[in-house]
């Protein structure tokens, strides 16, 4: 069933629930293509109130918009910013890098016209992107903007802004190229074993499969003299000023996965190839992070001749299914928000548009609620 739930489906509910919870637990209708009509409408002027009962918070109201890839996140964000005249900043690595518009489903030219966005293309994929620059980012355009909404699926980045992450050093170029080097080199078992000789308490917690990873807690070993396990046990500085409210979608699997396939389809259709192709010829590291980006590995396969293009979007789909399983089982079991003003929406954000602007009115009345 569709519907609106004030805390994660994931989470059982014992006792009376929470205020905000019980003002706004809502259902919608078992047919998809029906769900406005079977929505119980709210009509206020909205229109008019909610830039105001947004602003007027001593702790600013931060509406958070997470969820996996593909569930209307960037749509539903953009609708809540024109109604309250916000400005959408995003939380999801790949769409930080300027060479990804359209592999990453960035929001096109168009809608960036109808409102602001921040930290949407602003690196290269030789420029650094993790949690420690994006939090930073962050911070400036919150202060910047106003009503900011946070929109990405990057679970690790929402949760280094809202919790705060402990001052690692930067370790410095040099410390990141001999890691790379001792990867490429060696590879990642072996530099799994490395680790676990001079930072055990680092090691243990990594995979020996897992090179990014690997990669990260060696050059910090190397560029510090310290471990991440010691860097991550110093204190934090959770965010001031703002009071996150989380709005989770979490669409049923199987909508999920067409949404997926479909997407890719009209990624290929708007040039997403291309896209990728342009990249290839530049001939860069294929260790950067940026290349990781959903259907790039892939695409570069069916670029070198190891697959035909059929097989290549076979596996890029499958592969993106895969990451919004484990997006969605993160964000059940994370707090980014306490869990009266945590919102799940169990569809996805998609065109149609009565049914979106029907949700975009109980969110905004959400987000204003008190508790």
């Amino acid at each position: 069933m569709h519907g609106i739930s004030a805390a994660s489906s994931g989470e059982s509910q014992t006792g009376s629930p929470p205020p905000i919870a019980a003002r706004t637990r809502l259902t919608m209708a078992d047919d998809s293509k029906n769900l406005s009509r079977g929505a119980t409408r709210i009509r206020t002027n909205l229109m008019s109130d909610a830039r105001k009962a947004i602003s007027r918070k001593a702790a600013r109201r931060l509406p958070i918009v997470a969820g996996p890839t593909a569930a209307g996140k960037s749509a539903l964000s953009l609708i809540l910013a024109e109604q309250i005249g916000g400005s959408v900043i995003n939380a999801d690595a790949m769409q930080c890098y300027a060479d990804w518009r359209i592999i990453t489903a960035r929001p096109k030219p168009a809608d960036e016209a109808r409102a602001p966005h921040r930290l949407y293309g602003v690196r290269t994929l030789t420029e650094r992107v993790d949690a420690a620059w994006w939090s930073q980012a962050a911070k400036v355009e919150l202060h910047e903007c106003q009503n900011p909404i946070l929109c990405g699926g990057t679970g690790m980045y929402l949760k280094s802004l809202v919790d705060g992450l402990a001052p690692i050093p930067n370790p410095g170029d040099a410390a990141r190229a001999e890691a790379r080097a001792m990867l490429a080199v060696h590879g990642p078992a072996w530099l799994h074993a490395w680790l676990m000789t001079h930072d055990p308490g680092t090691s243990a917690k990594l995979k020996p499969t897992d090179s990014q990873r690997l990669v990260r807690a060696a050059e910090v070993l190397i560029g510090t003299g310290q471990g991440l396990a010691f860097w991550q046990a110093q204190p934090a500085t959770p965010l001031a000023g703002f009071e996150p409210v989380l709005i989770l979608l979490e669409p049923p699997r199987d909508e999920l996965r067409v949404a997926i396939k479909n997407r890719f389809k009209k990624m290929l259709e708007d040039g997403a190839l291309d896209e990728v192709r342009a990249v290839a010829s530049r001939n860069l590291d294929r260790g950067l992070p940026g290349l990781r980006a959903h259907g790039v590995p892939e695409l570069f396969e069916y670029l070198d001749g190891k697959v035909i293009l059929e097989e290549a979007v076979q596996r890029a789909v499958a592969a993106t299914v895969g990451y919004t399983r484990r997006q969605t089982t993160w964000f059940r079991h994370q707090k980014l928000a306490d869990q009266r003003l945590t919102l799940t929406i169990c569809a996805r954000i998609g065109d149609d548009i009565e049914y979106s602007e029907s949700i975009r009115d109980k969110i905004i009345s959400f987000i204003n609620s008190e508790y």
